[in-house]
């Protein structure tokens, strides 16, 4: 049998398929030279205007739609991109497939051979092929058209198709850093992001933990009925237990100053004041932080149960024996056991409060008052980018801004602690 050159093969597939077909694969040869063709039609009707919609986003006011238009580039971009991943496959596949044939490697050459292959080489693959193709429209999509609006001048003076979007750069985070209005606001509600994130994170960790420690405990009698108070919180939606909690610390009627309180001093020495939850910017912070300590702690709980129960009692006793004390215990068995397999969990709780929206926006709206740039005392990030788009001067280049800042900080917040935390070592 003729050796066949792996260079000429790998050069004959700079137009794919050919590569293939003097391989002797027929059968994949006319289909990569089918994707070829559809590609190159695609970019004669549709990709290439796409492209230039992309760049100009538009050149006639009232014509054209900038958002239509960064969509649709945006869109071709993302398959431009698949179908050159698919062309530099291609060539290393005809080079690859060469080599084997030289060797005396039996490859796939006619249709039914290759369906058979791909029905065993290649059915992972083929079953997560769906997913992938979801995910561009629904994740990778929205995603890019974000990250490209923070370059864009996309505000209430530039709303198309009456007025066109323009590029402008870094301009808006240029802006965001220098511009001393936007700078205090985001300074602001940044670090009140990172306070809210931490304590409210760390605080529903800890009860639950705690919970769970204590309930696990021999001496601890009716198990299953802390088991079901605990789950509470848990079982009971919460947008409901959020807007209850705004009722229960209202500062005129609320459970808390009316009832709570006066009951309290009637037993403690000190005389405790109606507080202001809605409407002083430090107890509202306060309240909120307690609410999320309270919605947050049952599934922390139900983990640690969980993790709880398979930790051998063997190393527990063996502690005893040695006289360790329950705190050295809970420090060198049950804390190391929890943290081996929930770190990632308690990442995703610290990663969830700093875009934890609903609990903000429902309590108190971002109250009380302003801390400028439309941005509640209360506000987060997250709270802060809605107001910046649903406000009577909607500012969408800042709040994508601020989106991709946002998911910068997660992203490498994230990828550090799991790194650190050996969390998805599979060895």
């Amino acid at each position: 049998m003729e050796k066949l050159n792996p260079k000429k093969t790998m050069w004959l597939s700079l137009i794919p398929g050919l590569g293939q077909l003097k391989n002797g694969q027929k059968a994949k040869g006319i289909i990569f030279l089918g994707i070829f063709a559809l590609f190159i039609i695609e970019m004669a009707v549709f990709g290439f205007n796409a492209l230039v919609g992309l760049v100009t986003l538009g050149t006639v006011a009232g014509r054209d739609h900038s958002m239509f238009l960064m969509v649709r580039g945006t869109l071709q971009f993302l398959i431009t991109i698949i179908f050159l991943m698919f062309y530099v496959a291609n060539v290393r596949d005809a080079k690859k497939t060469a080599e084997a044939i030289n060797r005396g490697k039996d490859v796939p050459k006619t249709w039914k051979e290759m369906c058979a292959s791909l029905t065993t080489d290649g059915f992972p693959y083929l079953l997560t092929f769906p997913a992938y193709i979801l995910m561009i429209f629904t994740i990778i999509l929205p995603v890019f058209v974000t990250l490209l609006m923070a370059f864009t001048n996309y505000d209430f003076n530039h709303i198309p198709p009456a007025s066109l979007i323009s590029w402008i750069g870094i301009q808006n985070f240029h802006d965001m850093f220098m511009l001393s209005s936007y700078r205090a606001t985001f300074g602001a509600v940044f670090g009140w992001t990172v306070i809210w994130t931490l304590c409210a994170s760390t605080l529903q960790i800890v009860l639950g933990i705690f919970t769970a420690v204590v309930a696990h405990q021999d001496f601890i009698k009716g198990k299953k009925i802390f088991g079901i108070i605990f789950l509470l919180p848990w079982a009971v939606p919460a947008f409901v237990t959020i807007m209850s909690f705004s009722n229960i610390f209202n500062d005129s009627a609320g459970a808390i100053n009316i009832q709570v309180i006066p009951f309290l001093n009637h037993f403690l020495p000190v005389h405790i004041p109606q507080i202001s939850w809605m409407t002083d910017p430090f107890w509202t912070k306060v309240a909120l932080i307690m609410i999320q300590g309270w919605l947050g702690f049952p599934y922390i709980y139900v983990l640690v149960t969980g993790i709880l129960q398979s930790i051998s009692d063997d190393l527990y006793e063996a502690a005893t024996i040695d006289g360790a004390t329950p705190v050295q215990k809970f420090n060198h068995i049950t804390l190391p056991a929890i943290l081996a397999v929930a770190a990632p969990t308690f990442v995703t709780q610290y990663t969830f409060n700093f875009n934890n929206f609903s609990i903000i926006y429902l309590f108190n709206n971002g109250g009380p008052g302003d801390v400028g740039g439309g941005a509640g005392n209360s506000d987060i990030l997250i709270s802060w980018i809605y107001k910046l788009t649903t406000g009577n001067t909607p500012q969408y280049e800042l709040a994508s801004a601020i989106t991709l800042i946002i998911s910068a900080i997660v992203i490498a917040v994230s990828l550090f602690v799991f790194k650190k935390s050996h969390a998805f070592d599979m060895d």
